[in-house]
């Protein structure tokens, strides 16, 4: 596969995630809370760097840059979205709190405390209101990230098959193998 390939894979990927995450969102009525956002700005993330990878279209060294931004990238998401299905799996008597929606947040709070939510997350961060095959958003997110992770510290560190070590013919009969 050349890296042109293997790098807008991820891309597409992660657009199809976002484009359905959208679709959840504008289609059928789930309004995402605040670390959906976050993982959304992660999928991103992913999509951006990958993107322009794939249009660069550069050598190993190229791709070992956008391979591994991409991986922090993902591996940011990693923690958000395990951050979210934590708060899904909590006891109801131990989940924060509800709060304010982001863009409220953004409008009336500081920065710092907004982050701070943002990362944290609220009480509808707990909330499952969407699964597929017993598993939420949350963590079908998740298990996205890690795949996406390791695709992306895969495509910084394969080999080109043109850099690989040639090998020498060698004929089993001078090898000593068929006697």
């Amino acid at each position: 596969m050349s890296s042109r390939a293997a790098l807008a894979l991820p891309a597409l990927a992660c657009a199809s995630l976002l484009a359905f995450g959208y679709y959840l969102q504008y289609g059928q009525g789930l309004n995402p809370c605040p670390l959906c956002l976050v993982q959304r700005g992660f999928f991103y993330g992913v999509l951006v760097t990958c993107a322009i990878g794939a249009l660069h279209n550069s050598a190993r060294a190229g791709r070992m840059v956008y391979g591994l931004l991409a991986a922090l990238f993902a591996a940011g998401g990693t923690a958000a979205a395990g951050r979210q299905v934590w708060l899904q799996h909590l006891p109801p008597d131990r989940q924060p709190q509800c709060g304010p929606d982001l863009y409220f947040m953004l409008e009336n709070f500081p920065l710092s405390r907004t982050l701070e939510k943002l990362i944290t997350g609220t009480g509808e961060c707990a909330a499952v209101d969407w699964t597929f095959l017993r598993l939420s958003i949350a963590e079908w997110s998740l298990g996205w990230f890690v795949v996406l992770f390791a695709y992306a510290l895969w495509l910084a560190f394969r080999r080109d098959k043109s850099s690989a070590p040639h090998s020498v013919a060698t004929f089993p009969e001078v090898d000593g193998r068929y006697r």
